[in-house]
């Protein structure tokens, strides 16, 4: 993602999806650690089913998001970063982008071909988009968990220079990004 022509702070709509969806990836990551750690029964299900319907409304923010960044667009960058972290930036944001957009799609291809049931917060179940496969399922599990790993590398690379750029350098770009109450909306 590259920086847009605004001058000041990212659109609330743009702030408010951003910590919509950071809530709930910060969520279901521990679910899926938990998930896979408890034993088999109704409280595994239950955090399945969770994780599950915290990843479709991952991918429906996610769309909205990148809607509303082509749509609204982004603020330039902080005149006083260098070129490679604008670069390097630039690589984390596509890339979170893309990756909380495939993560789910994976997910849920994955869940399909297994021939389970994906419910969104018990409210309905999402149909199946390919017929049971489960060696296809396995793999896709398999590059699902991965693409994780390489997703909670990337979240504490992003966390890690908006606390950067907060607490060393003191510059405006988390404040950007950052609710009312906090000084931002």
């Amino acid at each position: 993602m590259s920086y847009g022509t605004r001058t000041d702070h990212y659109p609330a709509t743009s702030k408010l999806l951003h910590w919509l969806i950071a809530i709930c990836v910060l969520t279901t990551a521990p679910v899926a650690i938990a998930m896979t750690r408890v034993e088999k029964g109704p409280t595994q299900d239950l955090l399945y089913n969770f994780h599950k319907s915290l990843g479709v409304t991952i991918l429906l923010l996610m769309i909205l998001r990148l809607v509303n960044r082509l749509v609204m667009g982004a603020p330039i960058a902080d005149p006083g970063i260098e070129p490679w972290q604008k670069t390097v930036s630039s690589a984390v944001h596509t890339s979170l982008y893309v990756l909380l957009i495939a993560m789910p799609i994976v997910g849920y291809t994955a869940n399909s071909v297994y021939g389970a049931p994906t419910p969104f917060f018990g409210l309905f179940n999402l149909p199946p988009i390919l017929g049971k496969d489960e060696a296809l399922a396995e793999t896709l599990f398999t590059l699902h968990r991965w693409v994780g790993y390489f997703l909670i590398v990337i979240i504490v690379t992003h966390i890690g220079a908006a606390l950067y750029h907060a607490l060393i350098r003191r510059d405006v770009v988390l404040k950007r990004m950052l609710p009312q109450a906090m000084g931002g909306f």
